[in-house]
């Protein structure tokens, strides 16, 4: 029993890096379920043995992601920190940068949809919603007198507005802008943010 529920294990884990590296290489549309089976070395139907389904396997590749990007936003901000503004920027460009090195997973986070009628895991959310404290904590530092519920929207205010330029600046189209450029803009616009918010009553 212990040694088949080890050997499981062994192919949770071997499977979730199989398919980390085939969403890297080709993108959250070229997952096939064939081709991990024949990575990890076992049948086509024992992958759904290993995962629910699909979407489970993605938002655990998902996870995965997730976890290296808190390291990564926790990484950009030296320790002892105490000006909450440049820790933003900070912030906002580790994600820019996270989000160019790891492309096509930074992608599928987003791309990801799964049905009307299926509620994503509580440990999915719980991953995504651990970001926001990169945000969250420094913008209670700046404006005190702001609630919880106030200081939440506009964390995602400011995350969408960042995600937004990003999404854009390294879309492979026409659109898109040179790092260095990006990563100029994405500071202008946190600075502007929060000079914007304290210029009209934010710390009120």
């Amino acid at each position: 029993m212990f040694k088949a529920l080890k050997r499981r294990e062994k192919l949770r884990s071997d499977l979730f890096l199989a398919a980390e590296r085939m969403i890297a290489d080709r993108g959250l549309s070229g997952l096939k379920t064939r081709d991990l089976a024949r990575e990890i070395g076992c049948a086509n139907g024992a992958v759904y043995n290993l995962v629910a389904d699909m979407d489970e396997l993605i938002l655990r590749v998902g996870s995965r992601t997730l976890h290296r990007l808190d390291q990564a936003l926790s990484a950009a901000v030296p320790r002892g920190e105490a000006m909450p503004q440049q820790t933003l920027v900070r912030v906002a460009l580790a994600y820019c940068d996270f989000a160019a090195e790891n492309l096509q997973l930074w992608r599928a986070l987003f791309e990801h949809r799964m049905e009307a009628d299926k509620i994503v895991p509580d440990w999915s959310v719980e991953d995504q919603m651990q970001l926001f404290r990169h945000i969250y904590q420094p913008l209670a530092t700046l404006f005190p007198k702001r609630s919880p519920e106030e200081l939440g929207i506009t964390a995602r205010s400011l995350f969408s507005a960042v995600h937004g330029m990003v999404a854009l600046g390294l879309e492979q189209k026409l659109v898109a802008v040179p790092l260095p450029a990006l990563r100029e803009e994405i500071a202008r616009l946190v600075r502007a943010m929060i000079d914007g918010l304290a210029a009209h009553g934010g710390g009120a």
